[in-house]
C-alpha cells in the first residue's frame, strides 16, 4: 500500500523531524540566545535549568530522526545521488555531529551548573569555558542550515546552470566543483570545533554569513 511505502515514509519523517531540529536551532539562535543577553541572573538560572534541558531534547534528538531518515533516503538513492544532495547531506551531517559532540556535551554542563545554583549549590567552573564552545557550534550549524536547506531543494527544483543540474547525478564534470565546495565546509567546520564565531557572533551577522555561503558554494557547484 502506498500508505506504508518506505521511501515516502523516509521522507515524510526527514520533513517531521527537520523542521523540530532546524526551528529549535533558529530558536536558540535568534530568541533564546538574544534573550540570555539582557535576562537578570536569577531568570536566566532558572530558565537554564527548567526551560534549556526541555529543548535541548527535542533538539537533538528531532537531529537523530533527520538523520536516520536522511541516510535511510540516500541508501536508497546509492548511485543516483545527485550535487546537491551530496553537499546538503555533508552539510547536514556535520550539523548532526555539532549537536551530538559538542553542543549537547557542553549544553549538558551549563544546564547541570545552573541547576546546582538554583538548588543552592556552587555553580560548576567548567560551564564558562563550556558557553563558548557549545555556543560556536550552534552559530556554524546556523550557517551550515541555510545552504543545506537551499541544496536540498535545489537538488528537486533548480534548474539547470550552465549544463550542470544540481539534480543531476555526480559525474566527472561536477567533481572539481563539489570537492571545492566540501573543501570550504571541512575548513568552516574545523573552525567551529577550534575557531571563533567572528561575522556569526551577532544574529544579523548569521544569516548574512549564511546566505554567503550559500552564494559561494552555488558558484563552484555551478561553474567549476
Amino acid at each position: 500500500m502506498e500508505l506504508f511505502d518506505i521511501n515516502y515514509l523516509a521522507r515524510w519523517g526527514h520533513f517531521l523531524f527537520g523542521v523540530a531540529w532546524i526551528g529549535l536551532l533558529y530558536y536558540f539562535n535568534f530568541v533564546q540566545t538574544e534573550y540570555f543577553k539582557e535576562a537578570d541572573p536569577a531568570a536566566r538560572t532558572d530558565a537554564f535549568s527548567k526551560l534549556a534541558p526541555r529543548a535541548l531534547w527535542w533538539f537533538r534528538w528531532g537531529a537523530m530522526g533527520t538523520i536516520i531518515t536522511g541516510l535511510v533516503l540516500l541508501a536508497k538513492l546509492g548511485a543516483g545521488t545527485s550535487i546537491a544532495i551530496t553537499v546538503g547531506s555533508v552539510l547536514g551531517i556535520f550539523m548532526f555531529l555539532n549537536v551530538w559532540l559538542i553542543i549537547w556535551p557542553n549544553q549538558k554542563i551549563i544546564v547541570e551548573s545552573n541547576q546546582a545554583v538554583l538548588a543552592g549549590g556552587e555553580a560548576n567552573p567548567a560551564a564558562a569555558a563550556a558557553a563558548p564552545k557549545a555556543g560556536l557550534a550552534s552559530r556554524t550549524n546556523t550557517l551550515f542550515s541555510i545552504p543545506m536547506l537551499y541544496m536540498m531543494g535545489a537538488s528537486a527544483h533548480l534548474a539547470t546552470t550552465k549544463g550542470v543540474g544540481f539534480g543531476s547525478v555526480l559525474n566527472s564534470e561536477s567533481l572539481v566543483g563539489m570537492y571545492a565546495a566540501l573543501a570550504l565546509i571541512v575548513a568552516l567546520e574545523i573552525n567551529a570545533i577550534v575557531g571563533k564565531q567572528g561575522p556569526m557572533t551577532t544574529v544579523r551577522g548569521v544569516i548574512i554569513s549564511g546566505l554567503v555561503l550559500t552564494v559561494v558554494l552555488y558558484a563552484l557547484l555551478a561553474y567549476l
